[in-house]
């Protein structure tokens, strides 16, 4: 089959691929040995079925590439599509996986000293700047949102700002940086989802998929 032909399934680096690779397996779809080869420079692969191809990228870039139809459906977690809410994508299935949550958190020898119902104006480092806005004007408090990509908890330390929004799993990263959790935004977990328009126009090969893929989940 041509390779403009195949589906596309988009899938985040990291740990959520490590959680949904065996999934997919579950599933039927297996790629192919160049896929774990640590020394491979391609970033598209194919599978065990000659109709799908696998792309690996960055877990902020899967939903873009759904979103504008570059791939068909994708792995996302609920924190990258709160913060881009792309109408273009739909999100059928939680697939369970890839459990953290979205935090607000400040140095630990702020604890006691800065309550939290106090707020009227903050000032935070973020990559979810769009996440972090909106949650603070639902209570009614001005956020300056500082983006950054990466490294997000050496803010306070280096006096950028004297807060954090950020993905939170363990906890232990935060520790480490002279951090503590101080208020939880949302509770994440990484989701199925497709691009809108193909699921229309290609709906007899993606909705198969979907629905082995719901059937694979929710027997895990």
């Amino acid at each position: 089959m041509p390779a403009n032909d195949k589906l596309v399934f988009a899938l985040p680096n990291g740990r959520i691929l490590t959680e949904v690779l065996p999934l997919l397996a579950r599933a039927g779809i297996v790629p192919e040995a160049a896929f774990s080869d640590p020394a491979a420079r391609q970033l598209r692969f194919a599978t065990n079925d000659p109709s799908i191809d696998i792309v690996r990228t960055r877990a902020f870039d899967v939903a873009t590439y759904v979103a504008f139809g570059a791939a068909h459906v994708g792995v996302a977690g609920n924190d990258v599509l709160m913060e881009f809410d792309y109408d273009e994508i739909y999100a059928p299935l939680d697939l369970g996986i890839g459990k953290c949550r979205v935090a607000v958190a400040a140095p630990a020898e702020t604890l006691g000293q800065d309550d939290p119902r106090r707020w009227s104006h903050v000032v935070v480092a973020t990559k979810y700047p769009n996440i972090a806005r909106r949650y603070f004007a639902r209570r009614g408090i001005q956020a300056e949102c500082i983006r950054l990509s990466g490294a997000i908890e050496l803010a306070p330390a280096l006096g950028l700002c004297t807060r954090i929004v950020d993905l939170v799993s363990t906890g232990a990263t935060l520790k480490a940086n002279g951090l503590v959790e101080v208020e939880r935004i949302a509770d994440i977990t990484s989701r199925l989802i497709v691009n809108r328009a193909a699921l229309k126009t290609r709906h007899a090969e993606i909705s198969p998929w979907i629905d082995r893929i719901t059937e694979v989940a929710r027997a895990a």
